[in-house]
């Protein structure tokens, strides 16, 4: 069955257009209820999807939904309970429909297996995300990467897209005997398990992080001595670094005595949370289970990202840089580097360009403010940057900026010095000064064109 990839989705009762009409020959030419679940087409017009044409009759416009239900190719859902944000069952429904395999996907992964297909031509995107979004993986390892735009052409599901992709680039399917569906699989649980309720510790940032640890993994101190082990663990614990975040920090878990603090004992609460998660998501999959001595490194990576321990990796990683005696080829050193690549990827939004980065800022800002209304709701005392009457986006960009990224770009320069690395320094420079009055358009292209387009050539 063809499928027009790169035409708009279009509600049913809507006209068809001239130039769908113009294109028949890369529509497809089926209307059968089978492929929707046996719905009412007239259900599915507020779905996203891509465009099939029925040539019988020309007024009707079916859309290819994501969730293709045939027989019982399935992919299990874990549910995740919401103790602090509950999710209406109309909501977790739909969540769980998104994370179906198609059916195209099913028969592509089945050929596989029958010597039809090989690991490396086996193109684990479904077909519904080709076009613009295949266009845009590639130039996956550019700094300027849209991960917003990313994140509309393949229908929220950024995250599966965006790291199958990287495995594949890295070739890791075929060298660990990785199963194609169970990674899939794998990917969907993970995305499913981060809150779409969050305005900022959702999916869309998990795969933000991905896509920016794969720009460092390309760094030359780093792709000339990490090993394919390395790069799998550190996919993996980008994707999976935030899991299951409950939408607040973890004094707020502390204050109201969340039972994740008593199970965690007060120590890196959030980050012992994900991890976990993470593991019990790992070994429910069965996608690494002939993988041994993976789960304390992985553990290690994701604890690194706590924010209370930013002196501690800093003082080292200054150490290190002071004594010049990182050895790269060293197990141990190597390990810290991931960590401090990954601690990086999580905070860079403020390094981005300029439209990036705002959006970030508003989305991060939107989730304290949240947490601020609760605690004020609760006649608890607010916690500090989130109460929304006393703290703007700038406030709260600026002290985390100064007080947290910039120590860490810095020292994380002096260790690369490459394009990149400086090309971060230089966007966080423009906001800050700019006094974190969003520079426009014109002035921010005169003062940072020139490093984008300097690492864009070399990328």
């Amino acid at each position: 069955m063809e499928v027009c990839y790169q035409l708009p989705v279009l509600a049913l009762d809507r006209a068809v257009p001239k130039h769908v009409l113009s294109r028949r020959g890369a529509i497809s030419l089926t209307s059968s209820s089978c492929l929707f679940g046996g719905r009412s087409p007239r259900q599915l017009s507020k779905r996203r999807g891509a465009i099939s044409y029925d040539s019988i009759d020309q007024t009707a416009l079916y859309i290819r939904m994501l969730d293709v239900r045939l027989g019982n190719f399935r992919s299990e859902i874990r549910g995740s309970t919401s103790h602090l944000s509950g999710e209406s069952e109309d909501h977790a429904s739909n969540r769980k429909q998104r994370s179906k395999l198609s059916l195209q996907m099913y028969l592509q992964c089945s050929r596989s297996f029958h010597g039809t297909l090989t690991f490396r031509h086996l193109h684990l995107l479904d077909q519904v995300y080709y076009g613009q979004a295949k266009c845009m993986l590639q130039r996956v390892g550019t700094w300027n990467f849209d991960i917003f735009l990313f994140d509309r052409l393949t229908n929220g599901e950024s995250l599966v897209c965006l790291t199958l992709e990287l495995f594949c680039k890295y070739g890791l399917i075929e060298l660990f005997g990785l199963d194609p569906l169970r990674l899939h699989s794998f990917l969907v649980r993970i995305q499913e398990g981060y809150r779409s309720r969050n305005p900022y510790h959702n999916s869309l940032h998990a795969a933000d992080v991905t896509q920016a640890m794969y720009c460092y993994l390309q760094e030359p101190k780093l792709s000339e001595s990490l090993t394919s082990w390395d790069i799998l663990l550190a996919l993996l614990a980008a994707a999976t670094h935030d899991l299951e975040h409950p939408g607040v920090n973890q004094n707020f878990l502390l204050k109201n005595d969340h039972f994740l603090a008593s199970l965690y004992q007060k120590n890196s609460v959030l980050e012992n949370h994900h991890w976990k998660s993470a593991l019990s998501h790992l070994r429910e999959s069965g996608l690494l289970s002939h993988l041994h001595r993976m789960e304390e490194r992985l553990g290690s990576l994701i604890l690194a990202t706590d924010i209370s321990r930013q002196n501690e990796f800093l003082s080292r990683f200054k150490a290190h840089l002071d004594r010049k005696d990182l050895n790269m080829s060293s197990p141990e050193h190597r390990q810290f580097i991931l960590q401090m690549a990954l601690k990086c990827a999580d905070i860079c939004n403020p390094c981005r360009p300029n439209s990036l980065s705002t959006c970030w800022s508003h989305c991060v800002t939107k989730e304290f403010f949240q947490q601020g209304d609760v605690e004020r709701a609760h006649r608890h005392d607010v916690s500090p940057l989130c109460d929304r009457h006393s703290n703007s986006v700038a406030i709260i960009q600026k002290s985390f900026i100064s007080y947290v990224v910039e120590p860490l770009f810095v020292q994380w320069a002096r260790f690369c010095d490459t394009p990149l690395s400086h090309c971060m320094l230089g966007y966080m420079n423009v906001c800050a000064s700019c006094s974190f009055q969003w520079p426009s358009e014109n002035a921010f292209k005169h003062r940072a064109a020139a490093m984008l387009q300097q690492f864009n050539g070399q990328a």
